[in-house]
């Protein structure tokens, strides 16, 4: 078995989306942050070759997209070559709308099958396919997730998972435990800190209940252990209401480079 390799760090660009909605300008801020990689989300840049430029001008990389699955299942073929002409070749379903969520078992496996079939053609297209999970996969059903069934009804050949670990957590489930259940699954995954147990945020708390990672109650010292022995090769990080944006990703990737 080949020895874990140290993951890469990288920004999901939605962290960054209160500072403009231009692609340039959000990577610049990510690269004065300290970023070398970020992850997109939304339609690709209007203008590719000048997005590329900018990539190139920056020395950052797109590790991977989210992208709607209506716009997936609409275009593989356009949005696997806009997001080629930007070096990326990893694509995310990062959410899905609340008259899409399965309620029982036999929808999460219909699902993972439909989610498998455009996997498969985004595979033939060369991109690879992951699902991003929020809080609502986690909730139990028929004696275990909805997560669980999606990705058990999925060819793992054809779908991998970008685990969002700070909301698996606030789901009341174990981070670590389904990165090692999903081991050689998981080339992306989300990081991002809680600021309280999920009992306790109150109605409105600050930033929504999050934290910059490692300034929060979550254990690094295994969870990124346990990120590097499931074969996550990019760290993303991410925060979804930074009251300080910037300030939000300079403290998470500095805190990830002093623990890894």
């Amino acid at each position: 078995m080949a020895t874990p390799t140290t993951p890469r760090i990288g920004l999901q660009l939605y962290t960054l989306r209160s500072l403009g909605s231009d692609f340039e300008t959000l990577l610049h801020h990510a690269a004065d942050a300290g970023y070398r990689a970020v992850e997109t989300f939304g339609p690709p840049p209007a203008d590719p070759a000048r997005a590329a430029d900018a990539l190139a001008a920056s020395g950052v990389q797109v590790c991977s997209s989210h992208v709607a699955l209506h716009d997936l299942e609409a275009d593989p073929e356009a949005v696997v070559a806009a997001n080629g002409a930007l070096g990326n070749e990893v694509l995310v379903v990062p959410w899905l709308p609340p008259p899409l969520r399965p309620d029982a078992r036999e929808g999460w496996e219909a699902l993972g099958r439909r989610l498998t079939e455009l996997g498969r053609r985004c595979g033939g297209l060369g991109a690879r396919l992951l699902y991003h999970n929020h809080d609502f996969e986690l909730a139990p059903v028929d004696g275990a997730t909805g997560l669980d069934w999606l990705l058990g009804a999925a060819d793992a050949a054809a779908l991998a998972w970008e685990p969002d670990l700070g909301w698996i957590a606030r789901a009341g489930a174990d981070p670590e435990a389904l990165l090692a259940r999903y081991a050689g699954r998981v080339p992306r995954a989300h990081v991002k800190d809680l600021a309280a147990p999920p009992e306790s945020l109150g109605e409105d708390p600050p930033e929504d209940g999050w934290a910059d990672v490692g300034h929060g109650v979550l254990d690094w010292s295994r969870l990124l252990p346990a990120c590097r022995d499931a074969g996550v090769e990019v760290l993303v990080v991410e925060h979804d209401a930074p009251a300080d944006p910037l300030r939000s990703a300079r403290r998470s990737v500095g805190r990830l480079r002093a623990l890894l």
